[in-house]
């Protein structure tokens, strides 16, 4: 297949290159000047250098980290756009051309739910909360759907906590945990979606080749935790205590709004997954850590 990447440099596109180079025509679309030295894999700078033409498949992982820095109206904007204006283009390149790629698998993430309480939630699901995670994923979500067309299936990845020992989520948690000074957050009852790496990059290439799937796509594994549920698995793996919680009130000291992702959650279940017949290797958070070099 002729696949283009975006964000492919990322902790996940990284993994999905190394999947698919072996048989595919990939071009993955870099801030910088690259040079592969892979046959299959060409490094571009600008979605013009590919012919949308010539694209079997598209997928768009690219955006800024959102737990990078403290959320600024600076680092807001930049959060935004960094997926907003992306999508925008590869909707309307797709839109414009005469044989358009057959899928369009673009990221998204269970911030499009906001905070929730303890009920399952779904791909159905509509009592979204509004909030600066939910207004990211909606209008990012929106820039997609633009690309469909009787050619082109768009699938929106909505995606958890990614679980990797090679960056992510766990590269800033584990330094605290390994002093440690890790800790329950808040109340330690918010759910956490999480999901570990080969399993995403499974469910991308299941995604790219399952014909019936479209639309939002749960891209977590099928047992969310709690916080205090996360924290002890974590501690337990590493075999560090975990006695110093983290209240609400200094979270927000320390984070500002962005707080909102550690202090509250999704409990989020990957239903089309399942009724597609996805296999997860790690749907367990004991196995997913025990699989992990920490």
């Amino acid at each position: 297949m002729n696949i283009l990447i975006t964000g492919g440099t990322g902790l996940i596109g990284s993994a999905l290159v190394r999947l698919w180079q072996a048989d595919n025509k990939l071009w993955v679309l870099s801030r910088t000047e690259r040079k592969s030295n892979h046959d299959n894999l060409t490094y571009i700078t600008r979605l013009q250098q590919v012919d949308f033409n010539t694209l079997d498949a598209v997928v768009n992982l690219a955006g800024e980290p959102i737990a990078n820095k403290r959320w600024s109206d600076a680092q807001k904007t930049a959060i935004c756009q960094s997926r907003w204006q992306i999508t925008d283009d590869i909707s309307q390149l797709i839109q414009q051309a005469e044989t358009p790629p057959k899928v369009f698998i673009s990221g998204s993430a269970i911030g499009y739910y906001g905070r929730q309480d303890a009920q399952e939630i779904t791909e159905d699901y509509q009592a979204f909360f509004p909030e600066f995670s939910h207004d990211i994923c909606a209008k990012w979500e929106n820039l997609a759907m633009q690309a469909s067309n009787p050619a082109t299936r768009v699938c929106l990845l909505r995606t958890g906590i990614v679980l990797s020992d090679e960056g992510g989520a766990l590269r800033k948690m584990l330094p605290p945990f390994k002093l440690g000074l890790g800790g329950v957050i808040g109340s330690g009852t918010q759910y956490m979606s999480w999901v570990h790496l080969d399993d995403m990059v499974a469910l991308i290439d299941f995604t790219l080749k399952h014909s019936k799937l479209s639309g939002p796509i749960n891209a977590v594994a099928p047992k969310a935790v709690t916080n205090k549920v996360f924290t002890q698995a974590l501690a337990s793996r590493i075999k560090r205590p975990a006695l110093l919680p983290m209240p609400a009130f200094m979270a927000k000291l320390a984070f500002g709004e962005m707080s909102e992702i550690l202090l509250y959650g999704q409990r989020v279940v990957p239903k089309k997954l399942l009724d597609a017949g996805f296999y997860f290797r790690y749907p367990q958070l004991a196995q997913a850590l025990a699989a992990l070099d920490l």
